[in-house]
């Protein structure tokens, strides 16, 4: 049979069982080298009494096992049941995965497993294709391309993460979160000098006329010394925890509201969710923004910590004062989850079209380098909005500044510092994007091992 043959092409030196260098060596002589994981993921499947070499029936009841998978799979993309795979059935499985792709792209894909250049495939192309692959179904290849939530750009705005049936019944999710809440802790107190450095430059830009990045630390040291750069950290960390559950929570609430029962997610669900989840998220803890603020600008001694901030706010100011500048802020997150989510989504599409030749994973970097980018321009689109908060979170604390609002307050710099006042502190916000994702990646994915968070 052809297992047979194939089993004698693999086992160069003919005693009777195949070990794992013997496998690499004849999957790279057969024209099929699947690299490392892969070999050796099938070996460790296949090998049942762990001697650390494949027998003949060892081999053949993995390559039964794989098959019967492969053949699901191949059943539920071949819609019409007429036995072979087209362009169209890819695209419409993937759309069904929440995965939209071009007619083009599903005939790249198509190609490379077409053997016989018919720009169809049945179901014998199919079986040599992923006879050795052990990717056991379309959902595998969908979740290299999910959003990657690991990273932390130190802003609240971003669109929660999907999480499969599985994930959420085996308790995968919780852990995800919470390595993701842990890596956005670790990198948030790691670029915090910078992004008080942000908040200072927001808030006295016109007063100081240019505050540039070297006179800012060099201020915010000579004031407070070096432990000052880190004020109002705290409370932006605390605030992840609440944050993240909020917004998980009711981004699957209001995905239920916007689908039928059964029926995939969409981009466009996903984006009116995910703003809708960043909104509620925000109206809920964003007392805690304004005392971030307020801490980052306050001066030596003015608050002791979070409690006496708040006390203060309440004594002096009222309750009101805890949702100054909402309105911007609420504003803001329309245009940041939109583009975010729309360049993440054309960067990926031109990835796929151009670079995925081999396969469709684009490896770390490239997920990273999407995601930082995506976010980088949600970030400025959003940036006039979030200056526009930030003001008015601090506007009672600067002497003489009659209190405005939203309108006024953006006519006011628009007149006084033309539209570069819109953008100030933007430098030292984007110097903090690169250290944060590095930094949340790596914390992430130590964090996702150290949890035990199953690898796909």
């Amino acid at each position: 049979t052809r297992y047979e043959t194939l089993f004698q092409r693999l086992d160069h030196n003919k005693d009777g069982v195949v070990g794992i260098r013997e496998l690499q060596e004849g999957l790279k002589s057969l024209g099929i080298p699947l690299g490392q994981d892969a070999e050796e993921k099938i070996f460790t499947t296949g090998d049942i009494n762990k001697d650390g070499k494949l027998d003949f029936e060892e081999f053949m009841k993995y390559l039964k096992d794989h098959e019967k998978k492969m053949k699901l799979a191949f059943k539920s993309l071949d819609k019409n049941n007429d036995g072979v795979i087209e362009a169209s059935e890819i695209v419409q499985s993937l759309q069904i995965l929440g995965l939209t792709i071009s007619e083009q792209q599903a005939e790249l894909i198509l190609q490379s497993i077409d053997a016989d250049g018919t720009m169809t495939i049945d179901w014998n192309e199919w079986r040599d294709y992923f006879l050795f692959n052990p990717v056991t179904d379309i959902e595998e290849i969908i979740r290299f391309w999910k959003h990657s939530t690991g990273i932390d750009i130190g802003d609240s705005l971003t669109i929660p993460d999907e999480f499969t049936e599985d994930e959420k019944k085996s308790g995968q999710w919780w852990r995800q979160l919470l390595a993701g809440g842990i890596a956005g802790a670790v990198s948030r107190t790691s670029t915090a000098p910078l992004d008080r450095l942000k908040v200072m430059m927001q808030v006295h830009g016109s007063k100081s006329g240019k505050m540039n990045i070297y006179d800012g630390f060099r201020q915010m040291v000579k004031e407070g010394g070096i432990r000052s750069l880190w004020r109002g950290n705290g409370t932006n960390v605390i605030k992840i925890a609440p944050e993240t559950a909020i917004k998980f929570w009711a981004y699957e609430q209001y995905k239920k509201l916007l689908t039928e029962e059964g029926q995939k997610v969409g981009t466009f669900e996903r984006f009116i969710s995910g703003s809708l989840a960043g909104a509620t998220a925000q109206t809920i803890i964003y007392p805690m923004e304004v005392m971030k603020t307020r801490l980052a600008v306050g001066k030596t001694g003015q608050y002791s910590g979070i409690f006496d901030c708040a006390k203060k706010i309440l004594k002096h100011e009222g309750m009101g004062a805890f949702y100054k500048g909402y309105v911007p802020n609420l504003l803001g997150i329309i245009p940041y989850a939109g583009i975010d989510l729309a360049v993440y989504e054309l960067l990926k599409s031109h990835w796929l079209d151009n670079y995925a030749k081999d396969s469709v994973n684009p490896g770390v970097v490239v997920l990273l380098g999407c995601g930082a980018l995506s976010s980088t321009c949600g970030q400025l689109a959003s940036y006039p909005l979030a200056l526009v908060r930030t003001r008015m979170q601090a506007q009672a604390m600067i002497e003489g500044n009659k209190q405005m609002n939203m309108v006024g307050l953006f006519r006011r710099i628009v007149s006084k510092e033309g539209i570069p006042g819109l953008y100030r502190g933007i430098t030292p916000n984007f110097m903090k994007v690169l250290p944060a994702v590095g930094i949340s990646y790596v914390v992430y994915e130590n964090m996702k091992q150290t949890l035990g968070v199953s690898q796909k």
